[in-house]
């Protein structure tokens, strides 16, 4: 018999907590707050945008998701532990302290605004609800069925950033294109949620996923509908060519595909429908440079 003992495994360094604790191993919640994004600086530019507006809005939208991850889990630290997907986060381990999670999330807002003040006047003024929108999110969920739509808000607030920037003003159809981004953040979101639906029953979360119940499916088909049909017009106010509308259509048949993924609910299923959604936001991302290429 060895008399010999195992050593324990070495801790998790700080560096790789504090990258955990910003999502940086699962990029698409940075990819599906990016697509609409460029969408509006695309558009806004008529297919031509400026180059140092590329760099800080995809570094700002970066910063802003990393932000708004610690931000979740300061909420959610003595709830997360319940939840199987969640009960590994560095605040419920133990490897990111509070202080710590704070001091970064400052950092991460500081550097954004750093980004922002590269921009106008209009643009920083629309960073000050952008940054409310971000930060009341996590609480939403202990007052309200429908912290999707408020985290739809704060997922959109680029679009009209992305114009301000731009074009230095905010023209009114934006707002078709910000309403069918909400519409597609509430589709996708509630989809995640479906994954956490029992875990949140039991411990009080509230989500679109539990206020709509049995009816989920039929309500996330009516909402896809509703998103594409504000994109659609958006894109007749604004001249879109041809591929964008194609791009709409095969849009329209990854949201069935999603649909199907979801017919039984499975938790696995659901979230695979989750991820897919990347795909819609680059196929309607193409569409837009597609459009304005073969018009210039």
């Amino acid at each position: 018999m060895s008399n010999s003992t195992a050593l324990p495994s070495d801790p998790p360094s700080k560096l790789s907590a504090l990258l955990r604790l910003i999502r940086w191993d699962r990029p698409i919640g940075t990819l599906l707050l990016l697509w609409p994004t460029l969408w509006a600086l695309w558009i806004a530019a008529e297919g031509v945008p400026d180059i140092k507006l590329l760099v800080i809005f995809g570094l700002g939208t970066l910063l802003m998701r990393s932000a708004g991850c610690i931000i979740n889990d300061l909420a959610d630290r003595n709830l997360d532990g319940s939840v199987e997907r969640t009960q590994n986060r560095p605040l419920v381990t133990g490897d990111v302290t509070v202080i710590e999670a704070l001091a970064f999330f400052a950092v991460l807002c500081l550097l954004a605004f750093g980004l922002v003040l590269m921009t106008n006047f209009l643009t920083i003024l629309l960073s000050v609800p952008a940054l409310i929108l971000a930060s009341c999110y996590p609480l939403m969920k202990r007052y309200t069925h429908l912290p999707q739509v408020v985290l739809g808000l704060a997922f959109s607030w680029s679009i009209p950033m992305a114009f301000a920037a731009q074009q230095g003003s905010l023209p009114a159809p934006l707002w078709l294109l910000f309403t069918g981004n909400v519409l597609w953040t509430v589709v996708y979101d509630t989809k995640y949620a479906m994954v956490d639906r029992r875990y949140d029953l039991e411990i009080g979360i509230k989500s679109t996923a539990i206020l709509f119940g049995e009816s989920d499916r039929s309500v996330i088909a009516v909402l896809q509908v509703l998103c594409l049909t504000a994109l659609a017009l958006a894109g007749r106010e604004f001249g879109l060519a041809w591929p964008y509308y194609l791009s709409l259509l095969i849009a329209a048949g990854l949201f069935a595909y999603h649909l199907y993924l979801i017919r039984e609910r499975d938790e696995a299923a659901c979230f695979q429908a989750f991820l897919h959604n990347n795909w819609v936001g680059l196929t309607v991302f193409t569409g837009i440079v597609a459009s304005y290429a073969i018009q210039a």
